[in-house]
């Protein structure tokens, strides 16, 4: 699960569903696109749905209902937990060390994250947008290119061979034998002495 201060809601990634034996028909309609999980794509979610997170071990725990929006996409996380969770956890994220403190009937409960699973997860995670990115461009190219008129999908023609550049009034002449770098140009008209 990733903790992110700077989402506006929470995610619930489309892979997750059967982990936690839920079904697309359970899902409640939400008609609003969001940004920023894609780059420079809005995203239309399958639905949003309620459900109860627990923070914690048997014996210090704390549990609150969260309302996640569930994408059409899959993520390398479960999940997002942004701004609307942190909020009615109270709880405060410490990125740096991967900590997240809530207060609870038994005092604070601290939650530590996984620095090894927190790397992995990243860097598939932008493997996976790296290629979602390439397939958007494709099919945007796909696209323009069946609107290119057929007048214009025609091959030039061979241009004509040019002539040669070498003067007439000119030669080669290698100033030392065997070497086609040590050259001169000289009168082509001239005497032989």
């Amino acid at each position: 699960m990733l903790v992110d201060g700077g989402s506006s809601i929470d995610i619930l990634f489309r892979n997750s569903l059967p982990a936690l034996k839920l079904t697309p028909a359970q899902l409640k309609p939400y008609d609003a696109q969001f940004w920023g999980v894609l780059p420079g794509q809005s995203s239309v979610p399958l639905g949003q749905i309620t459900l109860p997170v627990q923070f914690g071990t048997p014996d210090h725990f704390r549990t609150e209902f969260v309302n996640f929006v569930v994408t059409e996409f899959e993520g390398t996380y479960h999940a997002i937990l942004g701004r609307p969770s942190l909020t009615k956890f109270m709880a405060v994220p410490n990125y740096s060390y991967l900590f997240l403190k809530m207060p609870t009937e038994k005092g604070v409960l601290t939650v530590r994250g996984n620095v090894y699973s927190t790397y992995t997860c990243e860097e598939e995670s932008f493997k996976i947008t790296e290629a979602i990115d390439l397939s958007i461009r494709m099919a945007e190219t796909v696209v323009q290119a069946t609107q290119v008129p057929p007048d214009q999908l025609q091959l030039p023609e061979q241009e004509t061979p040019r002539k040669s550049s070498k003067s007439k009034e000119h030669k080669e002449v290698q100033l030392v034998n065997g070497s086609l770098e040590k050259t001169a140009l000289i009168g082509a008209n001239l005497d032989a002495k």
